[in-house]
């Protein structure tokens, strides 16, 4: 089964993603970084980064919503209600999933469930119920056919399975390969998969 969702990436021109992340050009130079409502491309370039998580609801309000705000409007609404910390090095900290599940909740009437402890049939179960399932996944998973360091980091949202495979929207995916739909075996994304996530649905 396969929800039919649309897709964000968490850069603005998602044909840029490869060179973004291979470090071939800077983020701050996409060209449609004001679509992000960004105040400088500098201030894009650090949200970037770290807006898989925005991405993955952008996603999620697109397809029940039928819109979506732009990415800073969720970033700077999310670290003010603690879903992200900034850090005094100038670091950030999240996304963190209690008040990101809470502030979704109470601003858009979506039922958020956080979910620390998500085992994979679980996935199955929220995507047959009609739920989205957002996963911490380490970012490399873009190709699982190689092993990563550690699990977790990275949000993609899940939006659908087979027996075999799992299949999901990835905001740092690469363009026409691993963005949209991609599937990864059950087997491979044990590799990658932290066990835990955030349950998005329809209705709080």
């Amino acid at each position: 089964m396969r929800h039919h969702v649309p897709y964000y990436s968490q850069w603005e021109s998602p044909e840029l993603v490869g060179a973004i992340i291979e470090r071939q050009i800077n983020a701050a130079d996409d060209p449609g970084w004001r679509r992000s409502g960004a105040q400088t491309p500098q201030e894009y370039e650090f949200w970037s980064w770290r807006a898989c998580g925005m991405a993955c609801l952008r996603m999620a309000l697109e397809h029940w919503r039928g819109a979506a705000p732009v990415m800073m409007d969720l970033a700077r609404d999310f670290l003010a209600a603690g879903a992200y910390v900034q850090r005094e090095d100038g670091g950030l900290d999240g996304l963190i999933y209690a008040p990101f599940a809470d502030r979704t909740r109470a601003r858009f009437g979506l039922y958020a469930q956080a979910r620390p402890d998500l085992p994979l049939r679980d996935i199955r179960t929220e995507l047959l119920a009609g739920r989205l399932v957002m996963l911490s996944v380490h970012p490399s998973i873009r190709d699982y056919r190689t092993d990563p360091p550690r699990r977790g980091g990275h949000l993609v949202l899940a939006v659908g399975f087979s027996p075999q495979a799992v299949t999901f929207h990835n905001p740092s995916g690469l363009y026409r390969d691993s963005q949209e739909y991609a599937t990864v075996p059950w087997d491979r994304l044990e590799h990658f998969y932290a066990g835990r996530g955030v349950v998005l649905g329809p209705h709080a």
